[in-house]
C-alpha cells in the first residue's frame, strides 16, 4: 500500500486538457464529472494495490488500462506517481514522445 500518490506536471496538464476536451465538445460538464470520479476510484485501488497494472517496456513503469484510459505510473517505497493520464483515442506517437521525455 503507498501512503500518497503524486501527479507530475505533465499528467495533470494532460489529465486537465482531455477533461477540458470533453466539456468542450459535449457542451457540458457530465462526461468529464464522471471520467474524473471514474480516475480518483482507480487511483485509491491503485493506492491499495500498486501492482496492479500491467508492466511496460519502459523501466519501473507499469499501466492501469481501463476502457479507453491508461494512467502510466511508477511505484517507489511510499508513493506512486502518476506520470501520465492516457485517452488511448488520441494520436500514439504523442504517447510515446510523452513517455521518453524525461521533462
Amino acid at each position: 500500500m503507498v501512503k500518497r500518490i503524486i501527479w507530475t506536471s505533465r499528467a495533470e496538464q494532460i489529465y486537465s486538457e482531455i477533461l477540458k476536451f470533453y466539456v468542450q465538445r459535449n457542451g457540458s460538464k457530465t462526461y468529464s464529472k464522471k471520467l474524473n470520479s471514474e480516475v480518483k476510484k482507480l487511483l485509491l485501488l491503485l493506492s491499495n494495490h500498486p501492482f496492479l497494472g500491467k508492466k511496460t517496456g519502459l523501466s519501473n513503469t507499469r499501466v492501469l488500462i481501463k476502457g479507453n484510459h491508461k494512467i502510466f505510473y511508477k511505484i517507489y517505497a511510499e508513493e506512486l506517481v502518476v506520470l501520465l493520464f492516457w485517452d488511448s483515442r488520441q494520436n500514439p506517437e504523442k504517447l510515446q514522445e510523452y513517455l521518453t521525455d524525461r521533462r
